[in-house]
């Protein structure tokens, strides 16, 4: 399968690259392909000739996006429907990534994928904007896949890093913290999303629409946190605190957790959130083995 891979150089794209050694990826640096481009994006696919498009790239530091709308909406869901209506044209199918944050958190219950979206902010909105992009844009082809809390080896570069690193180095100095205990989350690390992403494109019943992949299980951003302090057997402590799931004026959904129900169907799973982050956690720092 040849694959046209966008984004390669982030947290997720990498991971995609890495575990796609039996596939041939074509993954043109981000100074070569401008996303927000419609031109360079419609002639990088007529080029590449590919199977596929996997699309990475976001932007996704989501206070950023309150003060820089436009450049969200420019690549979260113009870039969006411009790569679909090139895949369309082209009869190439289309993997494109959205988000837990299209949900506005007033369920006690995963959400499944044909829950009502209801997103809070501008981040939000604009994934939102990108998934009915691909789908309108790409029927027969656009393939969304919504996911929640990635961290990976390579980090993101808007996010100066991952959320687990963060918490590592401060485990290390023993520091103590404050972490949001109100906002309920599915935390994935990116080995195992861009792993369950090539089953299910590899899948024989996979059809185009929306997917839920995230490791398994819940937890706040708090008990995540605690967890890595527990595998890093951390002097410091981290004790809970209720932000109103808010960052300033902006609103984050409270309650976020993915059901992955179709790709479950297809056999398409991920381990619990707990086996990905303590062999994350392991991996990059053998200490903790």
């Amino acid at each position: 399968m040849k694959v046209l891979l966008l984004g390669a150089r982030g947290q997720l794209g990498s991971d995609l690259r890495l575990g796609g050694v039996a596939h041939e990826i074509v993954a043109p640096a981000r100074e070569a392909l401008d996303v927000t481009d419609a031109g360079a994006v419609r002639g990088a696919i007529a080029a590449a000739r590919p199977d596929v498009v996997i699309n990475c790239t976001a932007f996704h530091n989501v206070p950023l996006c309150e003060s820089e709308p436009e450049l969200a909406f420019r690549t979260n869901g113009v870039a969006v429907r411009d790569i679909a209506m090139a895949c369309a044209e082209r009869n190439v199918r289309l993997v494109t990534y959205s988000s837990d944050y299209v949900f506005g958190g007033d369920q006690t219950t995963p959400y499944s994928e044909d829950a009502t979206p209801h997103p809070l902010q501008v981040y939000g909105i604009t994934r939102l904007a990108g998934e009915h992009a691909a789908l309108a844009c790409a029927p027969e082809h656009a393939i969304v896949i919504r996911t929640c809390g990635l961290y990976g080896a390579a980090g993101s570069s808007s996010k100066g890093g991952n959320f687990v690193n963060g918490r590592v180095l401060e485990a290390r100095a023993g520091h103590d913290l404050e972490m949001a205990s109100e906002q309920v989350v599915s935390p994935t690390a990116t080995t195992d999303l861009a792993h369950a992403t090539w089953q299910l494109l590899l899948a024989s019943g996979t059809t185009p629409g929306i997917y839920h992949l995230v490791n398994e299980g819940a937890c706040s951003w708090f008990e995540f946190a605690q967890e890595i302090f527990a595998l890093t057997r951390s002097r410091g402590t981290v004790r809970p605190v209720d932000r109103g799931a808010r960052t300033g004026a902006m609103r984050r959904p409270r309650y976020s957790v993915l059901a992955n129900t179709r790709a479950r169907a297809l056999g398409v799973t991920l381990r619990p959130w707990r086996d990905a982050l303590a062999d994350y956690v392991r991996t990059t720092w053998p200490e903790f083995a």
